[in-house]
């Protein structure tokens, strides 16, 4: 079984190759998630000599891109500042892979990109107001789908990873996602926060008609139910249990269920356009959560464009790791991998018992890999957390 952690490239760059290969030994771990190209943040770095809060550059890339592939390209990716003035922080892991013994998989942030967003406001999503939504680009638009097929076939066939881990490739699957000082007086409940995310921009109208599909329809439905929050004194949801239910909820309206459901094609086809872009010799995989039918993510098709499927198994038990995880599995075909990702983050995980007893379940239940998040985030400690649940997984 594979045992890998994300890390970002400023961690390699902070700590150097050495003393990340030398922590990875320490936990067991075969194998490195470095991100490739990735959004803005505040991240507290508890073990980096030369930093304890970290503001990455928003939306930029963390490899040397192949000019020619962009040359035609509208919306184009710019090189991260950290690559400019320290080097090719990928390449380098990538030269010394047999070395370190860490096979890289390149973690990919597609579509959620503010930096791109605002130099490009025609290609974000927009909600049923026409107002966009800078952080998130549509899968509709042709441009941004060229955009996340070129980024990956770039990495592919020039740096040949092991695997490509896809994150955001589809819609952002809540109005509310971290922005800077998001401010909401009304108190929307999660249904009013995925009603704001649905995209009705003119690339997914045109797309979902073309489907027959009436996304005008469907627009003025959410946009009615939008303006009846806004007017509320306090929030009443209308589906109490909607955190719990997946697109069912709309099927009492039938324009908004069907536009919900038609949102998985643009999602589903880029990820096929993206797996036959890239080199056939790097692995294709999708970084997803359960409810991602909110993203526009469809696991059972998805399993039959990409490689492998990457189930973030957050805020669970280990009884709902293990149920969550059996679940995704009969979603997929069997020559889809199936991976869990957990976090190490305190309190979600408060012990070495507790990452173990999750890491056992997800195995269990037919997890071919497990992930670990996030190597620069978290105490030194916490390997040794790593190093008994890969003990108790695969003593």
């Amino acid at each position: 079984m594979n045992f890998a952690m994300w890390a970002y490239p400023w961690d390699v760059l902070d700590l150097g190759i050495d003393a990340v290969a030398a922590d990875f030994g320490r936990a067991r771990l075969n194998g490195i998630n470095l991100a490739a190209s990735y959004h803005a943040g505040r991240f507290f770095q508890p073990r980096s000599p030369v930093r304890k809060s970290c503001f990455p550059e928003d939306g930029t890339i963390y490899f040397r891109p192949n000019p020619a592939l962009w040359a035609d390209r509208a919306i184009v990716p710019k090189v991260a500042d950290l690559v400019v003035e320290h080097g090719d922080i990928l390449a380098d892991l990538i030269r010394q892979q047999d070395r370190t013994g860490l096979p890289i998989a390149c973690w990919t942030v597609c579509l959620h990109n503010t930096r791109l967003g605002l130099l490009h406001p025609g290609a974000c999503t927009r909600d049923a107001f026409g107002d966009p939504s800078y952080y998130s680009l549509c899968p509709s638009h042709p441009e941004v789908r060229a955009y996340a097929i070129t980024l990956v076939q770039d990495l592919a066939r020039h740096y040949r990873p092991q695997t490509i881990q896809l994150e955001s490739p589809g819609f952002m699957g809540g109005y509310h996602h971290g922005f800077h000082h998001e401010k909401d007086g009304v108190g929307l409940t999660p249904e009013d926060d995925f009603l704001l995310s649905l995209c009705f921009c003119d690339a997914c109208l045109q797309r979902a008609a073309a489907a027959r599909i009436d996304g005008r329809a469907a627009q003025h439905t959410v946009r009615t139910w939008i303006q009846e929050t806004a007017d509320r004194a306090v929030p009443h949801p209308r589906w109490p249990d909607f955190a719990s239910r997946g697109p069912d909820v709309f099927r009492d309206h039938p324009e908004v269920e069907a536009y919900v459901l038609w949102r998985f094609e643009p999602v589903t086809s880029l990820v096929a356009a993206i797996r036959a872009a890239a080199d056939p010799g790097t692995r294709i995989e999708l970084i997803d959560v359960n409810d991602g039918w909110r993203s526009g993510s469809d696991i059972a098709a998805l399993g039959k464009s990409c490689d492998g499927i990457l189930f973030c198994a957050y805020d669970r038990s280990s009884a709902a790791v293990g149920a969550d995880t059996e679940a995704v599995r009969h979603m997929l075909p069997p020559d889809c991998a199936l991976s869990v990702g957990m976090r190490l983050f305190y309190p979600e995980m408060q012990s070495a018992q507790a990452i173990v007893a999750r890491s056992v379940a997800a195995a269990r239940a037919g997890a071919t890999q497990l992930h670990y998040y996030n190597y620069g985030l978290v105490p030194a400690a916490r390997l040794d957390w790593v190093r008994a649940a890969v003990d108790a997984v695969q003593p």
